[in-house]
């Protein structure tokens, strides 16, 4: 597997978790979702990956949206964690540090070898 390859499907199972992080803070149309994950690189998602995602949250019950006017342009649609959201939230992010912590000691061990 390339390592752009391997990249690709690290940040598939964590780009969920990114996105009910951010909707954790505050409530946001899909590209301030977006521009938000690319001040991380290693985050950085297109419409085409992020859109699906927030479908599938939403068909999830783990956001809810409405529809807000935007001046000189078309409604915009803004995501809200919903409690379902929240408490995914929790469970992923102690599964993420849980996990990260493992692999962390695991590559420590690794390198000595």
């Amino acid at each position: 597997m390339a390592t752009s390859d391997r990249t690709a499907q690290l940040r598939k199972g964590v780009l969920e978790l990114a996105i009910l992080a951010v909707l954790d803070r505050d409530e946001c149309y899909s590209i301030e979702i977006i521009e938000q994950l690319g001040q991380y690189p290693a985050l950085t998602a297109t419409p085409g990956t992020v859109y699906p995602l927030l479908a599938r949250l939403d068909k999830a019950d783990k956001v809810e949206t409405r529809w807000v006017e935007a001046a000189g342009g078309p409604p915009r649609k803004y995501y809200r964690l919903t409690d379902e959201g929240r408490a995914a939230l929790t469970e992923g992010a102690a599964a993420w540090s849980a996990l990260s912590s493992a692999m962390h000691r695991v590559l420590q061990l690794e390198g000595d070898a």
